[in-house]
C-alpha cells in the first residue's frame, strides 16, 4: 500500500494539478508536500487550509450523518471533502478515513482551465482510500 510520498505523486498526475499536501488539521502541519503552493509557502498554506478543514469538520451543520437525521437510514461519514473555487483554480480538501481517529486531509490545488473538478474529486477519493500514514 502506498505511503504519503507515493500518494502525492499520484495526485500530481491529475490534469491541472499545481500542488498538493497531506495535512494534519488539528495541528496545521504539512505531513508531505509536492509541487507549488498557492502562496509560495507550503507550511503557511497547510495552516490556512487546516483552518478551513477544521471549521467544516467540527460544525454540526456539516458533520451530521444520515443516521442523525433519520435513525432508520444507513449511517454515512460526515464530511468527505471541501471544495473552494476561485477565478483561476480549485482547492479540494479530501478527508482521509482511517481505522483510528484521524485528523488528516489531502489538499489539491488544481488549475481551473486545465483541470477537471469532477475527475479530480473522484481520483482524490480513491487516493485517500489507499493512503497509509506511515
Amino acid at each position: 500500500m502506498p505511503g504519503i510520498d507515493e500518494c502525492l505523486l499520484d495526485v500530481m498526475r491529475l490534469p491541472g494539478a499545481r500542488g498538493a499536501a497531506v495535512v494534519d488539521w488539528t495541528s496545521g502541519l504539512a505531513l508531505g508536500t509536492i509541487g507549488e503552493s498557492p502562496n509560495g509557502d507550503h507550511e503557511a498554506t497547510a495552516a490556512e487550509t487546516a483552518e478551513v478543514a477544521r471549521m467544516a469538520a467540527e460544525q454540526p451543520a456539516f458533520a451530521r450523518t444520515r443516521e442523525d437525521l433519520a435513525p432508520a437510514a444507513p449511517a454515512t461519514t460526515s464530511v468527505e471533502d471541501v471544495i473552494v473555487t476561485t477565478a483561476s483554480s480549485y482547492h479540494i480538501l479530501r478527508f482521509v478515513e482511517t481505522a483510528f481517529d484521524s485528523s488528516v486531509f489531502l489538499h489539491l490545488w488544481l488549475d481551473r482551465a486545465e483541470g477537471n473538478l469532477a475527475l479530480a474529486r473522484i481520483k482524490l477519493g480513491e487516493i485517500a482510500e489507499r493512503l497509509v500514514l506511515a
